[in-house]
């Protein structure tokens, strides 16, 4: 580990020097680049100070207490050793976590959908739930959510909603919630009051740039519509809403969000290199290790992941087989602890992994 971190503080120290160049500061793209890696680098390279600081106070402790006779020198020599060596352990812990590698896309801005699976309106009811969820979890950790595309239930929440999450890494908050999510509940419509079980899938996606996935804009075939849902005159006037096919992988992309067809094209398009871009990760995904399927954050949307118990008040992570019993709390976007314990799971994985 040292040597490595011996590496990461010479990197830091030729950046450092690179990012004063005439020729970093005159080109914007490369400058944001260096800058981008110094900054990453720079907690680290200050965490390694704080160990060698301490290490080296230990020892100038040790070597006081050999050879020093005076009592009150000792004395204070051996204080500074009981409140130094328990230190030790817990800096290596945190440069142990960083230098786990992180995950490139955790910095993008989120394509995020929900969509009703099994239970028909209850499940369409869920999804508006989980969609205040995450309204609810965005404000708290100041992001933007913006919705792109919805299509109502008929008794309330919705078929499919589409929203788009931008701030300081929001995919990196958000990934764990990919999946399929199970409610347990009596619905209002239900007489003799009895539990059914409904599910919703929500899909994070990183949002792609044009750099990171390459669309030839022949294979897109584009239709407009007339806008269905709340909007007045300017829904029955106005072919707006735009739909996007990329024929090559049969992905069908709608947005009506907008009264713009213009914008809606532009979001559409967004969505749409974001799903392709998604969908090569899952191809890269599924051609790795054996190991990588069982990885907390893999994506699956077919994978059960969480539960929300309304009788029992209780919700369960299945990855991680954590629960907690304080349901109204997290449907009202208190779902730190359980990304907190998949951030754990997830950095032990890839410690194993890398061999950190």
């Amino acid at each position: 580990m040292i040597e490595k971190l011996e590496e990461i503080k010479d990197r830091f120290e030729e950046l450092g020097q690179l990012l004063v160049q005439p020729d970093t500061l005159s080109d914007m793209k490369k400058y944001s680049k260096l800058n981008k890696e110094y900054k990453d680098l720079e907690k680290i390279v200050n965490k390694y100070k704080e160990y060698t600081d301490t290490r080296e106070g230990i020892q100038g402790a040790k070597e006081v207490l050999e050879t020093e006779k005076d009592p009150d020198f000792r004395e204070m020599a051996k204080a500074e050793l009981d409140e130094l060596e328990p230190l030790i352990p817990k800096i290596e812990g945190e440069l142990k976590t960083l230098l786990i590698p992180k995950d490139p896309n955790d910095s993008k801005d989120v394509i995020m959908e929900l969509r009703a699976g099994t239970g028909g309106d209850e499940a369409a009811i869920f999804v508006g739930d989980m969609f205040r969820l995450y309204q609810k979890f965005c404000e708290k950790h100041k992001l933007s959510m913006s919705v792109i595309n919805q299509n109502e239930g008929s008794a309330g929440g919705f078929k499919e909603i589409v929203a788009t999450v931008t701030g300081a890494d929001a995919f990196g908050a958000l990934k764990f919630e990919s999946g399929v999510h199970r409610v347990q509940r009596v619905p209002d419509t239900e007489t003799q009051g009895r539990v059914h079980t409904s599910a919703i899938t929500v899909a994070v996606m990183p949002e792609a740039e044009e750099v990171d996935v390459d669309i030839n804009m022949a294979d897109i075939k584009k239709d407009t519509y007339r806008a269905s849902g709340a909007g007045g005159q300017h829904v029955n006037k106005t072919e707006s809403a735009v739909r996007l096919t990329h024929l090559p992988t049969g992905t069908v992309v709608e947005c009506q969000d907008g009264r713009s067809q213009h914008k809606n094209y532009d979001k559409a398009l967004q969505v749409l290199r974001s799903r392709i871009y998604q969908q090569e990760q899952d191809k890269l995904d599924a051609e790795r290790a054996e190991h990588r399927k069982t990885l907390v954050s893999t994506g699956d949307r077919s994978a059960k992941i969480r539960t929300y118990n309304y009788p029992q008040g209780r919700v369960t992570d299945h990855r991680i087989n954590y629960s907690q019993h304080n349901l109204p709390t997290v449907m009202d976007g208190e779902i730190d602890e359980f990304i907190d314990q998949l951030r754990i799971a997830e950095n032990a994985e890839r410690m194993k992994e890398n061999q950190v």
